[in-house]
Formats: C-alpha cells, sequence, structure tokens
C-alpha cells in the first residue's frame, strides 16, 4: 500500500462503508455491485487505486476476484443477479478491472471482443432500455458508457489500432456539437457536464477530455481542443478545482469541492503526456 499520509483519512472513511449492503468488499450477499453508489464495490475500488492502493493489495484482489465472479462466457459481467444485461453494466466492470491491471487476462480479451461486437451503429454503445420515454434522442448511444468502454480500451493493444474505437470517439466528438441529451439514458452537455467533477463517477467535461487524450483519433481534432480548452480556463494556478461532488464524499480530503486537487491535477497532466505537451 503506498498511500501519502495526508490521504489515510479518506482511506479509513471508505473502508467504513465496506459492509454497509449487507457483503463484504462493498456488495451485498448477491452480488450487487454497483448497489449502494457512491459507496458500490465498483465505486470504491477506483477510489482506493485514485489513493495509491496498489492493485496487488490483498483487499484489492478479492475485489478483483469478486468482479470476475460475476463474468459471463460471452464476455459481459452480471452485476444484478436478475434482469438485462445492459452494456454500461460490463462496460463499467471491464474499467475497473482494467485500473486494476487485468486487461490482458483471457477473460478480459473476451470481454473486448463481446463489446466489439455489440457495438451500435452510430460507434457508441446503446443499452436498450428506455427510462425517458422513447423519441429521436433515443436513436442515438449512450455517451457515458462508450466513454467508459474508451476508458478500458486504452489498456489494451486496441488502442490507436481499431478502427471501431475511432468511430466511437467520432460519435463522442459529434456529441461537442450536438450538447443536447441523447441516447436512452438522455446523456447532455449542460451546465452539470461543464462543472469539473472529481473523483471519476459521471459524464463530465474532465473525464470527456482525460479518456479522449488516450486517442490519437481526438488529439488533434478541433472539438478535442476546444473541450480541452475549457477545461484549462476553470484550473487556478495550474491546478484542477473540484467543482461538484457526489455530497456523500464531501468529507473526503482528495476531492473537495471549491478546492484545487493534487490527485485531480494529476490526471491533468496525463492528459498534456498524452498530447506531447511538456509539463511546466
Amino acid at each position: 500500500m503506498a498511500i501519502d499520509k495526508q490521504y489515510l483519512s479518506d482511506f479509513e472513511a471508505i473502508l467504513s462503508h465496506r459492509y454497509d449492503n449487507g457483503a463484504d468488499y462493498w456488495t451485498t450477499p448477491d452480488k450487487r455491485l454497483i448497489k449502494g453508489s457512491p459507496f458500490s464495490t465498483l465505486d470504491c475500488v477506483l477510489y482506493l487505486l485514485e489513493l495509491g492502493v496498489e492493485p496487488t493489495d490483498p483487499l484489492l484482489k478479492k475485489c478483483a476476484d469478486l468482479i470476475f465472479s460475476i463474468w459471463k462466457a460471452d464476455g459481459s459481467f452480471r452485476l444484478y443477479p436478475k434482469g438485462s444485461i445492459y452494456p454500461c453494466h460490463t462496460a463499467n466492470a471491464a474499467n475497473v478491472l482494467c485500473h486494476m491491471g487485468y486487461a490482458y487476462d483471457t477473460r478480459l480479451q473476451r470481454t473486448f471482443q463481446h463489446l466489439l461486437d455489440t457495438q451500435y451503429t452510430d460507434g457508441g454503445w446503446r443499452c436498450n432500455k428506455f427510462s425517458f420515454g422513447r423519441g429521436p434522442e433515443t436513436q442515438y448511444s449512450n455517451p457515458f458508457p462508450t466513454l467508459t468502454v474508451l476508458n478500458a480500451f486504452r489498456f489494451s493493444d486496441y488502442l490507436n489500432k481499431e478502427s471501431a474505437l475511432d468511430r466511437a470517439v467520432d460519435f463522442l466528438l459529434d456529441h461537442w456539437v450536438i450538447r443536447k441529451p441523447i441516447g436512452p439514458c438522455h446523456y447532455g452537455m449542460g451546465t452539470l457536464f461543464m462543472q469539473v467533477e472529481y473523483p471519476f463517477r459521471n459524464y463530465n467535461l474532465f473525464v470527456y477530455v482525460y479518456v479522449l487524450s488516450f486517442y490519437d483519433r481526438a488529439k488533434e481534432d478541433n472539438r478535442f481542443l476546444e473541450a480541452l480548452k475549457v477545461l484549462e480556463s476553470k484550473m487556478v494556478d495550474g491546478q484542477i478545482v473540484v467543482e461538484r461532488i457526489v455530497p456523500k464524499l464531501a468529507k473526503l480530503s482528495f476531492c473537495r469541492k471549491g478546492e484545487p486537487s493534487a490527485l485531480a491535477t494529476r490526471h491533468y497532466h496525463e492528459i498534456l503526456k498524452n498530447l506531447g505537451i511538456a509539463k511546466e
């Protein structure tokens, strides 16, 4: 474990929710891995990685085992014991495991193929669920699950080699122009999107620029560069300032609303590195 002393209280606060959902590792007895957000299994693994916990830590290895336990032979992940399996479920589970270093696990290799096989016609990923009813906007894919898929794929050999991922990048860059809510789940680029949120939990400007910065297809595109410029306009003294946070995370020191975040700023430096821009 390599957590700076200043973040130990955050680590302990996250651990304090470990059994909130009735079972160990932030889950429920029937393995609902996104139940209890913002302290679900998938959420908390990503927080701990942000704080510096190594993927080889026994706690995170147990979490990885738990996530893999709901993997299916076709490559999808069943985050709920009953009901449909949606692309966002598989994307979220795969993304967490990739962040933990499992991108080359044979099971995730099957998941990557499953995701490529289920890509929608517009280049994104689309859940066949219409909570907001049906309309012209629901003919689009869902932007945030598509971004999450790209977040997972950036750890793989498919990065900048697979044309299907270029199509996904194009879909997300088009959303920068469309702006309005699209997809069955109505992801838009309004006031909330433009507020910098950290840690990465929802569709917002920061995670949008961060993930796309790994893809050559986006790096020199004017739409991406405009988004980057907006992000940089919100920085203070070269640091990322958190503008939006889930209330239940408000007491965590690494992501306090209205304050600069060293860990968030680290991701900004990754963006610059991806673009070949030297850190000042």
